[in-house]
């Protein structure tokens, strides 16, 4: 995989989203950031030295129990 530039506006709407290290949804970091390929994105953070978990946990929104995804950057790209 060939990563942008961290000058990429993708990339910096979502280390600023991220830069908190609080967990944040998919959901959440899509309208947040205005990107939706997150995962991607996720990926090449990681190739520029970042260190991202993501975990699945079930959640209840207005009565439906469902699967999301939640990102927490735990350092920032080195780049």
């Amino acid at each position: 995989m060939h990563a942008a530039s961290l000058t990429s506006w993708r990339l910096q709407a979502l280390i600023k989203v991220l830069s908190d290290g609080h967990p944040h949804s998919t959901k959440e970091i899509a309208r947040k950031s205005k990107v939706l390929a997150i995962s991607a994105c996720v990926s090449e953070l990681r190739q520029h030295g970042a260190e991202i978990t993501c975990e699945r946990k079930m959640v209840e929104e207005q009565g439906i129990r469902k699967w999301v995804f939640f990102y927490i950057m735990l350092e920032a790209p080195k780049d």
